[in-house]
């Protein structure tokens, strides 16, 4: 729903392609979606140190950090999901607009909202990463004792247990984290940016 009115975009002299060039970069986001304890966030992070490590400009955003701020005004309802992807989304644009490579780290459980954000980027500017894990090895995992609270019912609309996860159908990588080591995630992910000319 649109409630603003009277509004008009504003351009600026500087470009993204300028902010590019002064970074000597292209920026893009790079959105990594799966269930959670998939590794999502410990890919974003990893990512984004050997992004660093060759001089790119970078930012995470992670769905939990994000819940502290920006979105702490949001449940897990299917609509708060959808509006909490759209916001991350907004966000992820302008990053990549400032010209930073933005590693999005969100379980975006609808395939709905990740194409919704993806219409929003220029091509090429939105990098679906599938970190795939089985349900079973993402509650061996359980990092944060969610799981066990979802089937205790503790947590409610918990994404794979009482929740739907709805896989992507065509993500530029999977990366199936269950059978491959942080290492060899973060090296597949890098030859993608090199390979498509990103970095």
């Amino acid at each position: 729903m649109v409630r603003s009115t009277n509004i008009t975009w504003h351009d600026g002299q500087i470009t993204k392609k300028n902010r590019q060039s002064l970074k000597g970069h292209k920026s893009a986001v790079l959105w990594f979606t799966g269930l959670s304890g998939a590794g999502k966030s410990t890919l974003s992070v990893a990512v984004e140190a050997a992004l660093y490590q060759r001089g790119i400009h970078t930012y995470v955003l992670d769905g939990d950090n994000v819940r502290h701020g920006i979105n702490k005004n949001l449940g897990f309802s299917p609509e708060d999901r959808t509006e909490n992807i759209r916001r991350i989304g907004d966000v992820s644009k302008l990053m990549v607009d400032a010209g930073l490579m933005t590693l999005s780290a969100f379980i975006s459980p609808y395939r709905n909202d990740r194409e919704m954000v993806r219409y929003n980027f220029e091509e090429n500017e939105f990098i679906e990463i599938y970190v795939k894990c089985s349900i079973h090895e993402c509650e061996n995992r359980d990092p944060k004792g969610l799981y066990k609270k979802a089937r205790e019912g503790i947590i409610k609309e918990f994404t794979g247990i009482s929740a739907p996860y709805e896989e992507p159908i065509n993500p530029e990588l999977t990366l199936e984290t269950d059978r491959l080591t942080v290492e060899e995630s973060v090296e597949i992910i890098i030859n993608y940016l090199e390979r498509t000319k990103m970095v």
